[in-house]
């Protein structure tokens, strides 16, 4: 697998004050995350991060990642700009330790040899937040369709089956 957008931090790096971070995508590398996540375009990608040690060799992190992009609307296909502020709360695992599956718990990203990579986990998490249904201001299915109950090529077909 590629990772269009890696930034590896080795836990161990991680001084006991803690510290801050910030990450922003390249150019080339908003130009492969808009094409893995099938965007117009990634106009900007940024994190501001504060990692903090924690018990057992768990690095907390906390933060906001905020992004512009691009995406084509799903009624229309005309560009549809989203800008996405997101809120940043997980926990950096040393390997072996196994993540906690709790409801409220932070998301638990687990290292390879020590290494996590935040890139990745800030570029999954962006895919999460961007909307997976875009629409265009005034964008309006075709009449007979809505939003609820059947659609898809074959949803005018329950028109035709008989009640009853």
């Amino acid at each position: 697998m590629t990772i269009e957008f890696s930034h590896r931090l080795p836990l161990a790096h991680v001084p006991a004050a803690g510290q801050p971070l910030r990450l922003a995508a390249g150019a080339a590398e908003c130009a492969a995350l808009a094409a893995r996540f099938d965007l117009l375009a990634i106009e900007a990608l940024t994190a501001e991060l504060r990692l903090k040690p924690g018990l057992e060799g768990v690095v907390h992190v906390t933060g906001k990642l905020m992004a512009e992009l691009t995406q084509a609307c799903g009624i229309t296909l005309v560009p549809v700009r989203q800008s996405i502020s997101e809120d940043v709360t997980w926990r950096l695992l040393p390997e072996g330790m196994e993540p906690s599956d709790g409801e409220d718990d932070p998301d638990d990203i687990e290292t390879e040899q020590g290494v996590a990579d935040l890139g990745e986990a800030l570029a999954q998490q962006l895919a999460l937040a961007i909307d997976p249904y875009p629409r265009a201001p005034g964008a309006q299915l075709a009449e007979g369709l809505t939003d609820e109950g059947a659609h898809g090529p074959f949803a005018k077909l329950l028109t035709l089956k008989p009640q009853g």
